[in-house]
């Protein structure tokens, strides 16, 4: 009989000369140039090669296609918090990141990104469009590893907050100020065309040498304001106006998509270009017109709040495949600091202890992968609340069979086996469990007919939730200026201040202050 030594090494080497692609030794320093597209509340069934009856994307049809495809990819529940576990490999929570807003959405100083370790490696390095990790100027991306920037603040065009998450004042999605290395520009364009163009621009500038480009869109995020021939394509088809629009959005971004592809190839980029697309989290108003079958959405524990689109295009040297392992956006840092060449040096590889490298699994799409556990939590307690006291709420630990989770009040419960009250252990905290093998869509809690699988996946909960401890609150108690950056930017560059709306904005404190009671 054929010892599993001498089975696995046939494997490997297999693997590593199988033809018309790379082995993970060969990946490992290869130094691809390296495009990564993130979109903002893209929803995994806002795809139509995934599915959706009604969305038309034949450029990432055309992508999905031409690349590996992880379709057991998983995300963080909202935007700050996933940009910040694919730029350090590690949980949001360890880099004092547990909302979006109010100083909460801000990257740990400390922590190195992956910008960084990849222009010390030699890479120029880019980003265009959203970064949400800290607008004031420490935070920014200059600081972060990026040479080239080209963003705009908060989370959104237009938006701002108290303290110091906000962009240029009455910034619109059309014809939008966009900072420029330090400086705004009046941009002439929709904005998802204005980044892509930026984008493309940049590499062309830059392809001498190999390159990373973040291009992070706003879209399709709300307010849901769409190019007006975009949402024409939609318009009266779907369930609401925005979701007309919304879908408009996407539409976009797979032209702008399918114009960068073939931008690469006529500038003979393809083959030395690793291109990855992906979203951020889980859906929003496309969602009542398709969400592949899973349940909720954006901001929720659930598939349809974490499960991610996730296509890595390199012709000849990536095989276009599906791959089931269990992953998620945490394996990016280690996966593509290898593909530079990187040795990371042993605080880096404490940093990124919670992720994997991809390469055995971009060399061969159904390689060995090791069960592991991953750990989601919404954040988003009150401010000035102990975050101890929001453990179980809106949170999962899954491995790859099985989820438990812990839903928000409102979410409802699903039913259980055969009427069966859930074990006490599993209703102490309130946690429900889905094989989402063979239940993907999570309508049926098996936690009293599991409850040894209920208490092996709340003690690892357990744990992972107490490792956290002098991380998660980095920002809990941090004070942000009465205005935020971009606007002080602004109003330096153009002349001006601050509107009535700004100057209530001024008070960080004032957004949790509790409402008045009615009639006083």
């Amino acid at each position: 009989m054929m010892s599993l030594r001498f089975l696995g090494s046939v494997l490997l080497s297999f693997v590593l000369l199988a033809p018309g692609g790379l082995g993970a030794a060969e990946l490992a320093g290869s130094r691809p140039n390296i495009i990564f597209v993130l979109t903002d509340d893209q929803g995994y069934g806002d795809v139509s090669a995934h599915g959706n009856p009604l969305l038309k994307t034949p450029h990432l049809d055309a992508m999905h296609s031409q690349s590996l495809r992880f379709t057991n990819w998983f995300n963080s529940p909202t935007c700050a918090p996933t940009r910040s576990a694919l730029l350090t490999g590690r949980h949001e929570f360890r880099n004092g990141i547990t909302h979006t807003i109010y100083e909460r959405e801000r990257l740990d100083p400390k922590a190195t990104t992956l910008a960084q370790v990849l222009k010390d490696a030699g890479y120029q390095t880019g980003i265009f469009g959203k970064w949400h990790l800290g607008d004031e100027a420490e935070y920014q991306p200059q600081a972060r590893g990026f040479q080239e920037v080209f963003i705009h603040g908060a989370g959104g065009i237009g938006q701002s907050y108290p303290g110091s998450c906000g962009d240029a004042p009455g910034n619109s999605y059309f014809d939008p100020y966009i900072l420029h290395n330090g400086k705004f520009e009046h941009t002439q364009g929709y904005c998802t065309d204005v980044f892509f163009q930026q984008a493309r621009q940049w590499i062309s500038q830059s392809k001498e040498k190999p390159f990373f480009c973040w291009i992070s869109t706003n879209a399709p995020h709300g307010p849901y304001h769409a190019k007006p021939e975009d949402k024409a394509l939609y318009a009266g088809k779907t369930p609401s106006d925005e979701a007309a629009s919304f879908l408009g959005m996407v539409h976009n971004i797979d032209q702008n998509v399918g114009t960068l592809l073939k931008m690469l190839d006529e500038e003979k980029l393809s083959q030395k270009t690793l291109v990855i697309y992906m979203n951020d989290n889980g859906g929003t108003a496309g969602v009542p017109v398709y969400n592949a079958g899973m349940r909720a959405a954006k901001g929720t524990p659930w598939l349809g709040g974490t499960r991610g689109i996730s296509f890595w295009r390199w012709p000849g040297q990536i095989q276009p495949a599906d791959c089931a392992a269990l992953t998620a956006h945490l394996d990016v840092f280690k996966t593509l600091s290898a593909l530079a060449g990187v040795t990371l040096p042993e605080a880096l590889q404490q940093q990124s202890a919670e992720g994997r490298s991809l390469l055995p699994l971009l060399a061969e799409s159904e390689s060995a992968w090791e069960d592991r556990h991953l750990f989601t939590h919404v954040g988003r307690w009150q401010k000035g609340t102990a975050p101890d006291a929001a453990k179980y709420s809106n949170c999962a630990v899954r491995n790859t069979q099985y989820t438990l989770v812990q839903a928000a009040a409102g979410q409802g419960r699903a039913k259980g086996a055969k009427g069966k009250a859930a074990p006490a252990a599993a209703k102490a905290a309130g946690w429900e469990l889905y094989d989402v093998m063979a239940d993907p869509g999570q309508t049926k809690d098996i936690a009293s007919e599991k409850p040894n699988i209920v208490a092996a996946l709340s003690a690892e909960y357990d744990k992972w939730w107490a490792s956290l401890k002098g991380q998660y609150d980095i920002n809990e108690n941090a004070k942000g200026p009465k205005l935020n950056p971009f606007a002080e930017l602004y109003w330096k560059q153009y002349g001006g201040g601050p509107s009535a709306e700004d100057t209530a904005r001024m008070n960080p404190e004032a957004a949790f202050a509790k409402p008045k009671p009615k009639g006083k």
